[in-house]
C-alpha cells in the first residue's frame, strides 16, 4: 500500500494494529516493562522508569518514535513502516532501541 494512496481510515487501522501488536507481547518479554496507552499514544515504560513513546501522527499519516536517545518518524512504504531519515525498518529499530534502553535483548514478534 502506498502512502499516497492510503486513507484516513486504514492508516488508523495499521498504526492502531502496529500499536496492539507491541501491547500484547510486553507481558511476555522476559524484560521489566510495562505499558500505557490513550489516545493514539504508547508508552512504553523501562525498570529505570525511562520511556519510549510511539504515537500517531495522523495528518502525515506516520508513526513517530521516541526514545531516551533520539527520535524516529515512521511512514508506511509497500507494507512496512520505514523511518524516513535512517531508512530503518520499523521492527528492527524497535528491537535494537528497546534492548539498548532496557540494557537486554528484547525481540518483538510481528507478522
Amino acid at each position: 500500500m502506498s502512502e499516497t494512496t492510503m486513507t484516513d481510515t486504514e492508516y488508523h487501522q495499521l498504526a492502531d494494529a502496529l500499536m496492539l501488536t507491541i501491547e500484547e507481547q510486553i507481558d511476555d518479554i522476559d524484560a521489566d516493562l510495562d505499558y500505557e496507552s490513550a489516545a493514539g499514544i504508547l508508552e512504553i515504560i523501562f525498570a529505570d522508569r525511562s520511556k519510549i513513546v510511539i504515537n500517531k501522527q495522523a495528518p502525515l499519516h506516520q508513526v513517530w518514535v521516541a526514545t531516551k536517545f533520539n527520535g524516529h518518524h515512521f511512514e508506511l512504504r509497500g507494507d512496512t513502516w520505514i523511518d524516513n531519515r535512517s531508512g530503518a525498518e520499523f521492527w528492527q529499530f524497535m528491537c535494537d532501541a528497546a534492548s539498548k534502553q532496557a540494557g537486554v535483548e528484547i525481540r518483538w514478534e510481528h507478522d
